[in-house]
């Protein structure tokens, strides 16, 4: 029962009746920009917002935003600048969510928010109090006819960056610790009871952190009798029904200027035993054709710079870092964790994609990752998280997060964070 929801975030009860007939226009996946007041055109951003921040420990970040009606908050050029390098090191092209794919378990509903409904289409003000010490930024949202405080920009400490007692290069006993911190990027979106936080969190120490946090209110329209779903409030009378939440991102890398990046997969086996453990072999596979794949023990991807090394002359890349994720297999396209495909353009949704530009080539990620050769590896990413509601869930719910990360792997010859004293302890040989 998500019509009293939308209508809410929509203003008025006719702008849900003619909601199908708007995002079927032209505007559905049109990026909304900020006011033109608030729009700082460059040449890198465009009409887009420009974005830099540098952290309290001498990282940099820069990028552009702007708020789409389907995905809602899209990111491109983000660049990052560790202390001490000459230049910022770009890292992707364009980053967004791609899906949410919400069925319930009774099998009676189904929802793809983003080709449904669009996250940009149901933005909602966030306060001064959601934002602590950063900025809220305005968009105008057509389909509201309104300008919403649509994003966040903040920073926000996220603990010990290191803490070590060694010796300085004197000789004498010396304790480093530093605390770190985030940029921390947000918007959120109304759709039926639940409000959708996207986050994106920029580390001091190179790692970024895409999540999605789901909180609102527990649908008292999906409340049913005994038997089915889980029991909420007195007794055994009222039940929750439970249901999945499957997000998809889409990452596109330009790893240092270049979009000709390469990907590789590591699998870590047991090989023998030695004299005081198992003994683990990892191996390295190319993936030089379009990906379809799950996660496994020890198994992980990352995404290789063809365009530039670092200071001890590796190549630059970065590691998909996955959380916990409970993938629905009742659909093809939702049954992967991974997936890698050849660029284009039109491909921009992980399902419901109508761009007429992809006519024939099906509407789902499943169908492009069909084996063609890698040049320009485009990655989604799908976080499944199976929600059997609680007593907790009431109310407000609790937020629940999924996502993923991407971890700096020989971006940098040290971490970015290195005190300056310690800089020449890289490698056994110094």
């Amino acid at each position: 029962m998500r019509t009293n929801h939308v209508r809410r975030a929509l203003g008025t009860a006719s702008a849900l009746l003619l909601l199908p007939a708007l995002l079927a226009g032209s505007t559905a996946g049109r990026a909304y920009a900020a006011p033109r007041a608030d729009t700082t055109a460059t040449a890198d951003c465009g009409t887009a917002t420009a974005l830099t921040k540098t952290l309290p420990n001498g990282t940099g970040w820069s990028m552009c935003w702007r708020l789409s009606g389907t995905k809602g908050l899209v990111l491109e050029r983000i660049a990052y600048r560790p202390r001490n390098e000459p230049r910022p090191l770009k890292v992707l092209t364009s980053a967004s969510l791609a899906q949410v794919n919400v069925p319930y378990d009774s099998g009676l509903t189904e929802y793809n928010d983003l080709s449904d409904i669009g996250f940009g289409n149901t933005a909602i003000d966030i306060g001064r109090e959601e934002c602590p010490g950063g900025t809220v930024s305005p968009v105008y949202v057509p389909q509201q006819e309104r300008t919403v405080k649509a994003l966040c920009t903040t920073t926000a400490p996220h603990g010990y960056a290191y803490r070590s007692d060694v010796d300085d290069d004197h000789g004498t006993a010396k304790k480093y610790t530093k605390q770190g911190s985030d940029l921390v990027i947000l918007s959120v979106s109304q759709l039926g009871w639940y409000e959708y936080i996207t986050q994106w969190n920029f580390s001091d120490d190179g790692t970024i952190t895409a999540k999605m946090g789901a909180t609102g209110d527990l649908s008292p329209g999906d409340y049913s009798g005994a038997g089915t779903g889980w029991p909420i409030g007195k007794g055994d009378r009222d039940h929750s029904t439970s249901h999945y939440h499957s997000v998809f991102w889409r990452l596109d890398f330009g790893l240092d200027g270049s979009p000709r990046a390469k990907v590789e997969q590591y699998d870590t086996k047991k090989a023998g035993r030695g004299p005081g453990s198992a003994v683990l072999k990892t191996t390295r596979t190319p993936v030089t054709r379009e990906l379809a794949a799950n996660s496994a023990l020890r198994r992980w991807w990352r995404v290789v710079s063809t365009a530039g090394k670092n200071a001890d002359r590796h190549p630059r890349s970065w590691e998909l870092v996955q959380q916990h994720s409970d993938r629905y297999d009742a659909h093809a396209y939702t049954s992967k964790d991974v997936y890698v495909t050849q660029y284009r353009a039109c491909e921009q949704l992980a399902s419901g994609n109508s761009d007429p530009a992809c006519d024939g080539r099906g509407t789902s990620v499943d169908k492009w990752a069909n084996g063609e050769t890698l040049t320009h590896p485009v990655m989604w990413v799908n976080v499944g998280f199976h929600h059997i509601p609680r007593d907790e869930d009431q109310t407000p719910m609790p937020v629940h997060w999924q996502g993923f990360q991407l971890a700096p792997r020989d971006v940098t010859a040290m971490s970015p964070l290195t005190p300056d004293e310690l800089s020449g302890h890289n490698g056994q040989g110094n």
